[in-house]
């Protein structure tokens, strides 16, 4: 059963990411390091033994749609009450709107204990998180006022509608439509699909963004329009009202995160009252739409790189303590005719080593974009600027490499498990096939190395990444100077490393400047997962350091020596690899 590993988030919160720095500045007003300790601890202790519990039936029942209502599995709308009634929801909301106001950091740390205990369920809260900030950034008073509280406080949920049938990735494609009221309201017709907790039955009520184009409007992606529409509308007290015209017309049958329900949701048919249109109230400005969404998506990218951290952190438990338990063999130079347990094979400890520092590198990454997205938000002057370049640039790292690391620990929690892992009563298979739709959603792994080597190196003429490097590099004399036998060779093998990511950014911003878009985005997905390892174990070491650890020193040093070699491979190929891939490319071509 899944234990949240509270010590180890606390350490990467305060010794790498930067949460002690925020904490002695004064930064997050009365915020203290004991306040700190009992919020991680508490979240820990409701994702231990509230929400693990209810997993295997989340993945075993799923959620269901019967007689057009989704009926989740058994015992989670409890659960949701409890976690509302836990203030969980209000943990970074502002606290004009009922919110406690607590930085990032420490709700992507909760939101990483949830997760472990069922991505399923954790994903619907995190949504209504999502449309909270978007709404405080971009909707007008008078619709804060009708909907920020109950939302704040988890009494209505929160989704996001963007995808269709023909515009998945690319939004420019959308045909959902607005239509202007006279009333100053608009009204909604079309499709969308995959819409998470589109419907359920947490909350009397849902709030929907929704993304549409007007009649007039420019076409591509500038002429997207955001509206919020409500599936039961108000009368002037604020009580529900009728049903708005939308509603869930299926949900899909997945691989994975089966107590999520994904719907189909249907907008403007004339199901319900007699005049067909969802009622819809505009937020921010026509036309202007996809920058009110990328709010909700930008902080969506983090929560589902959260994700995967939080299923690779329970995969390793699992893998652990099965390794721990499970009998096979003998290892080598042992006396006695008693087998050993697993974890004493050599290809054993290699494999769960590798899990728990993948883990950790995946979570340094996360936490440090969450810590710049505080300081973007805490700090003034040109230090904002400096905060939401680097909150940019690290946030397709932090959607990405998580992720795939997520999909990478639960397979090799699997291998772990041998043939018992393929079965499905040990809980490992199911691991795996909730973390393989988080390298996909909130804009696929290729999206974000694109979105990293297109728009993000370029920021300040490169001066940001290059700057960031520079970080890194001191980071790395410090491991070296450090007075720490169990971190060897450590400085040595993150200043190669090191070398390789500043060789390939300066070949990529190279290639931009000299306008060559394409060769440069050939080697964006390799680039990217260099950029991750080199940072990745930068940070490791860097709060192995910073906390005079020496278990922190050994997994650094281990994440160091037998990891950061692909580092190379991956520089040659970003380098090197365009030709080759353009050569092959006629393969790809019909006939």
């Amino acid at each position: 059963m899944y234990r949240a590993p509270v010590e180890e988030i606390g350490h990467m919160l305060t010794h790498v990411a930067g949460l002690k720095k925020m904490l002695d500045e004064g930064l997050t007003g009365d915020l203290s390091p004991d306040l700190v300790e009992a919020i991680l601890a508490e979240a820990g202790r409701f994702a231990s033994e509230e929400i693990a519990p209810l997993a295997r039936v989340g993945d075993e029942k799923g959620a269901q749609l019967k007689d057009g209502k989704v009926i989740t599995p058994p015992g989670w709308p409890e659960l949701y009450r409890k976690w509302r009634q836990g203030g969980w929801n209000a943990l970074a909301a502002p606290e004009h709107w009922g919110g406690q106001g607590l930085p990032m950091m420490l709700a992507v740390a909760a939101l990483e204990m949830w997760n472990s205990g069922s991505m399923a369920f954790a994903i619907g809260p995190t949504l209504t998180m999502g449309a909270i900030d978007a709404l405080e950034k971009h909707a007008s008073e008078d619709l804060k006022k009708a909907y920020m509280e109950k939302l704040v406080t988890g009494e209505w949920m929160g989704t996001m509608n963007l995808t269709e049938p023909q515009a998945g990735s690319d939004l420019g494609a959308l045909k959902t439509r607005a239509e202007r009221a006279a009333d100053g309201t608009y009204r909604i017709f079309g499709q969308k699909i995959f819409i998470t907790y589109g419907e359920q039955d947490f909350t009397d009520n849902i709030v929907h963004l929704v993304l549409a184009r007007l009649p007039d409007a420019p076409a591509g992606t500038k002429g997207i329009s955001l509206f919020l529409v409500p599936k039961f509308l108000m009368g002037d007290d604020g009580s529900l009202g009728p049903h708005n015209d939308v509603f869930c017309a299926s949900i899909e049958h997945k691989l994975g995160i089966h107590g999520s329900p994904t719907c189909t949701m249907i907008y403007g048919d004339g199901k319900f009252g007699a005049t067909p249109g969802a009622v819809g109230w505009l937020v921010g400005e026509e036309n202007r739409g996809l920058a009110c969404m990328f709010t909700m998506m930008n902080n969506a990218r983090l929560a589902v790189g959260m994700q995967g951290v939080a299923v690779a952190e329970a995969a390793y438990q699992k893998a652990l303590a099965y390794a721990r338990e499970r009998r096979q063999g003998r290892v080598p130079n042992t006396t006695g005719s008693e087998m050993s347990p697993i974890v004493e094979h050599p290809d054993i400890k290699r494999t769960l080593l590798t899990m728990k520092a993948m883990t950790q590198a995946a979570r340094a990454i996360a936490y440090s974009c969450a810590h710049a997205i505080d300081m973007a938000r805490l700090t003034g002057g040109e230090e904002v600027v400096h905060w939401q370049q680097r909150a940019n640039l690290l946030t397709p790292l932090a959607k990405a490499f998580p992720t795939d690391v997520g999909v990478e620990v639960a397979s090799l929690g699997l291998q772990v498990h041998g043939g018992m892992g393929y079965i499905e009563e040990t809980g490992a298979a199911a691991l795996l096939r909730d973390a393989r739709i988080a390298p996909i959603y909130e804009g696929t792994n290729g999206i974000q190395a694109i979105d990293l080597v297109a728009r993000k190196l370029p920021q300040g003429n490169g001066a940001h990444v290059r700057g960031f490097i520079a970080e890194l590099r001191q980071d790395a004399e410090t491991v070296r100077g450090a007075n720490m036998p169990e971190l060897g060779d450590t400085g040595e093998y993150l200043g190669a490393a090191l070398d390789d990511l500043e060789e390939a950014t300066e070949h990529l911003l190279r290639l931009l400047d000299e306008e060559q878009a394409e060769a440069a985005l050939y080697g964006a997905t390799p680039y990217l997962r260099l950029f991750a390892l080199a940072a990745g174990a930068t940070m490791v070491a860097r709060g192995a350091v910073s906390a005079k650890s020496a278990a922190q020193a050994r997994l650094s040093r281990y994440l160091a020596e037998n990891h950061l070699a692909e580092t190379a491979a991956l520089k040659r190929t970003v380098v090197e690899g365009a030709d080759s891939l353009l050569a092959a490319a006629g393969e790809l071509e019909e006939g």
